[in-house]
């Protein structure tokens, strides 16, 4: 018994998710659990096991096509089961049916009392019995009969399951294709032959483009994948939340100072310590103390949610595209318990391990622009969050203090934030929260 299975919904909110790779092929016997295709489905590239024991009858969907959540992408069958060849044909060809005697008045006689003469049956034109015909306009004046419409047999055109299947596959237009078959039925032989005249897929032909422009050559590049789910969640958010950003400087000399010191206690239990850690902690005092920042806006029913709990997002720069995965209850973990899962978490998104769930529940994002030099920035938040921190690079600064001028490790901090949640003072406030416990990393010992 064939059994069509759905792109189901493998995370929070999931709509769409494109195919990278099928695992299988047609044919080839799979049992429940095994692996079954690679999707990309909002960042996270997944795979989706086997739901049940059978045979691939056959594959629906492509590699590199955008499916939605309860299309059809797999039919399965049970082992030794043929391919369904359920045919589009029509139901049992009936006798043809005399068409109603339509009565016309005769020009030279308007008298409708008298009966018309006949008009002959028009021939039937399509392959399922007589079209139906609408009356014809125009009075007793005899009209020639219309043609019958080409598209009505290119629109339906005869064939198996399994022929159309090669058809999408080989990128004929089925519709097109002469068939030779009895009664104008398309064989497998019909669309083979129609690819080799066509070349190339008149698919792909469609979507040639130029490979130069007014000033030179240009190479275009399907915008798929993470940079596809880039591109829409900046939109998303840049559209739907006034953004606005504050800056200011931290003096993290202090900071940097127990870093060094501490770093090769870490090291040694196989920890890379970083200033990052210590940030998400000031972070986190900052939000316990503003808390309006701490949530998202439900547009909806016209409320903010403050959240009671502090899941920190770190944007991670990957091969890919920029990546957001979430360190859960980051306040309830010490310093080097927070560098340990950044670490991890971040090396599964650098190599596409990371689980869907691990990019899901942020409260607050933290971007680090400084690994690559950046100083200040204006980081689009990550919706529905209401604010994102970005940091800058660490660096030598001369710094008027106490009457002189010192050489001190500066960091740029640039806070971006939702206007209709947040007012540009309490953003302030939370920026001159998380400057003081960077300035004084006792502050951050007692959060701990």
């Amino acid at each position: 018994m064939s059994y069509e299975f759905k792109f189901p919904d493998i995370g929070e909110g999931l709509t769409e998710g494109e195919i990278v790779r099928w695992l299988v092929k047609e044919g080839d016997e799979i049992k429940e659990g095994q692996p079954l295709v690679e999707v990309e489905t909002d960042k996270a590239l997944a795979e989706i096991p086997s739901p049940k024991t059978g045979v691939i009858l056959r594959i629906l969907a492509k590699e590199k096509e955008i499916v939605k959540v309860g299309q059809g992408i797999v039919v399965f069958g049970d082992k030794g089961e043929k391919i369904e060849k359920k045919e589009e044909k029509p139901k049992k060809e009936e006798p043809k049916k005399e068409e109603p005697k339509k009565e016309e008045p005769k020009k030279e006689e308007p008298k409708k009392e008298e009966p018309p003469k006949e008009a002959p049956p028009r021939p039937s034109v399509g392959v399922v019995g007589e079209l139906e015909e609408a009356p014809e306009e125009g009075g007793g004046v005899e009209e020639k009969p219309k043609p019958a419409k080409p598209a009505f047999v290119s629109e339906h055109a005869l064939a198996t399951p399994a022929v159309r299947g090669l058809a999408k596959e080989l990128g004929v237009d089925i519709e097109k294709a002469k068939g030779t078959g009895a009664g104008g039925r398309v064989l497998e032989k019909d669309v083979r032959q129609a690819a080799e005249e066509k070349g190339k897929p008149p698919v792909e032909e469609v979507k040639k483009v130029k490979k130069y422009d007014l000033y030179g050559y240009v190479e275009r590049i399907p915008l798929r994948g993470v940079r596809r789910s880039i591109a829409k969640a900046m939109v998303k958010s840049k559209y739907t939340a006034p953004h606005v950003t504050a800056m200011d400087e931290a003096d993290v000399t202090g900071l940097w100072e127990i870093r060094e010191k501490e770093k090769k206690a870490a090291e040694k239990k196989g920890i890379k310590l970083t200033v990052m850690p210590f940030i998400i902690k000031a972070v986190i005092a900052g939000l316990k103390e503003h808390p309006y920042l701490n949530a998202m806006l439900d547009d909806e029913n016209e409320e903010i949610i403050l959240k009671k709990y502090y899941n920190i997002g770190i944007a991670t720069d990957t091969p890919e595209g920029l990546m957001v995965p979430v360190v859960k209850n980051a306040n309830e973990k010490s310093i080097l318990q927070l560098a340990e899962e950044m670490f991890k978490l971040s090396e599964k998104a650098r190599n596409r391990t990371v689980d869907l769930a691990d990019l899901k529940g942020g409260t607050f994002t933290i971007t680090n622009y400084g690994a690559i030099r950046g100083i200040f920035g204006t980081p689009i938040i990550n919706h529905p969050e209401v604010a994102i921190l970005g940091v800058g690079r660490i660096r030598e600064t001369p710094v008027v203090k106490d009457g002189k001028i010192e050489i001190r490790k500066m960091v740029g901090l640039s806070l971006s934030f939702d206007h209709r949640v947040v007012d540009g003072a309490v953003a302030a406030r939370f920026l001159n929260s998380v400057i003081e416990h960077l300035e004084d990393p006792d502050l951050i010992l007692l959060e701990s």
